[in-house]
């Protein structure tokens, strides 16, 4: 007996004979991000942050461990303190990688899992659209999904427990469409483990739900979520040594979640400014409905990203509301799947012409991000200063702490424990130390501040192992 879907088509039916196909643009999206990582890493474009903190988060749980991050800890000032990554954020879902490090231990082994990871979302993704648009719509959604620029830009920035996010969401919401409730309430347990905001994912869902007439569903799926929300940051975040409302990001509605509730119903009209305020933060939207043709906006699928976008378009916090890093690519799956169900209201050419649209936009569009920059660097001559970075980083001995400028820290952290080189820190340096001074690198504001640090680390005692195209050596005496 075969199970009947939306708009009478089994699913049995509408996988057959393009199983291969889907295969083969899963098979071409994982292989290109993982491309995309390997040359990120061999660039010395993959940093400290965040490569080598998750890199030294699942090689504790390869070794049956809970997530250590020395990176971590002496970044945020825990380096008196046993502190775990599950203190930072709830992802404990990230030990799934674990097995990874024992065949290759390394950072590499992140980057390759988090270009199969983007690429899975692509059958769930295929089979709803399949479902309501076609297979050939659903071969060129796949595709447009495949390359747009929210996923271009998280493949592109290092790793992040982002990649488990659309495949989780995408099989939650195609289960459920397809009547397997058991299987979705699975994908959405999982999303939880993914990290503490996921629950605002679930609460979107039941939005849905709620806006479909399932009232029963939609608000237990709310509840649930909101409830799962607090339990992280609240409960099991603190308890594994992380510091309550340590990225509170939300000064402008209250010291906490309860305080910005009560301003965001009393204060509505205000609330709701802050959405476009600085403009900064419309012209990320525009890019999100642009990416679908804004297609999403009819449909009631659009409220599973609502809580989601919410979260950062009220947040005083700079590195939310911006097209960089990888924050956009959990929007991107519940996009795609709204935009898809938008469109089904439309007739077969009116669909097609989409779906075409669509790909054609994520093609125009993918120069203007990662790809663009990606596609310049590797397609010339390696630029001189990756040769001098692997000369710096083969001056430091296996074993001992190092604090490595920005670029050069992911190269070592397989073989050292690795900390962000900072200027003046409250701890005692490590033994030894990469410093670069050709230009700015984060935390510093300028590069003469990175020249005063070498020098004073110099009058404190280090000698000077290797300096050569602004990277500079140093090894405690």
């Amino acid at each position: 007996m075969t199970l009947t879907v939306s708009r009478g088509l089994p699913v049995r039916e509408a996988a057959r004979g393009h199983g291969p196909w889907v295969g083969l643009i899963v098979l071409i999206a994982a292989a290109g991000y993982g491309l995309v990582g390997y040359l990120e890493l061999r660039g010395m474009r993959a940093g400290v942050l965040d490569l080598a903190i998750f890199d030294q988060g699942v090689r504790s749980y390869s070794e049956f461990r809970l997530p250590e991050s020395v990176t971590k800890e002496y970044l945020d000032g825990f380096h008196d303190e046993d502190f775990s990554l599950l203190g930072d954020h709830w992802s404990p879902i990230l030990a799934l990688l674990a097995p990874l490090y024992w065949l290759n231990d390394g950072p590499l082994s992140l980057l390759v899992a988090q270009g199969v990871l983007f690429a899975l979302a692509v059958p769930p993704l295929w089979m709803f659209t399949r479902r309501r648009l076609g297979a050939a719509a659903a071969h060129l959604v796949s595709v447009a999904y495949v390359v747009c620029w929210p996923v271009a830009q998280a493949v592109e920035f290092d790793f992040h427990e982002v990649a488990f996010a659309p495949p989780l969401i995408a099989w939650m919401v195609e289960r459920h469409d397809a009547g397997r409730i058991r299987a979705a309430l699975v994908m959405g347990g999982l999303l939880l483990l993914t990290k503490e905001d996921m629950g605002l994912v679930v609460a979107g869902f039941g939005l849905y739900l709620a806006a479909r007439g399932r009232w029963r569903a939609g608000v237990l799926l709310v509840g649930g979520g909101v409830v799962a929300v607090l339990v992280a940051t609240k409960v099991l975040i603190p308890f594994f040594g992380g510091r309550d409302g340590f990225y509170w990001r939300y000064e402008d509605l209250g010291d906490g979640p309860f305080a910005a509730l009560v301003h965001v119903l009393t204060h509505p009209l205000q609330t709701l400014a802050l959405v476009g305020s600085p403009p900064e933060k419309l012209v990320t939207m525009g890019w999100l409905l642009l990416m679908v043709l804004g297609a999403c906006l009819l449909s009631p699928l659009a409220l599973l990203s609502l809580p989601l976008l919410a979260e950062r378009m009220l947040s005083s916090y700079p590195h939310w509301w911006g097209v960089e890093f990888h924050y956009n690519a959990f929007l991107a799956i519940p996009l795609f799947l709204a935009a898809v169900d938008g469109i089904t209201r439309f007739g077969p050419r009116v669909r097609v012409t989409w779906a075409a649209g669509v790909l054609v936009t994520g093609l125009v569009t993918a120069p203007m991000f990662a790809y663009g920059p990606i596609l310049t660097t590797e397609l010339g001559p390696e630029p001189a200063y990756v040769a001098v970075a692997r000369r710096a980083v083969a001056a430091v001995p296996p074993g001992p702490m190092v604090a490595a400028a920005l670029p050069v820290g992911a190269s070592l952290t397989a073989r050292n424990p690795v900390i962000l080189w900072q200027p003046e820190p409250d701890y005692e340096n490590p033994p030894w130390i990469v410093a670069f001074t050709r230009w700015k690198t984060t935390p510093f504001d300028r590069v003469e501040d990175q020249v005063a640090e070498v020098a004073r680390l110099r009058s404190t005692g280090y000698a000077t192992v290797f300096d050569e195209g602004g990277f500079v050596v140093l090894r405690r005496s």
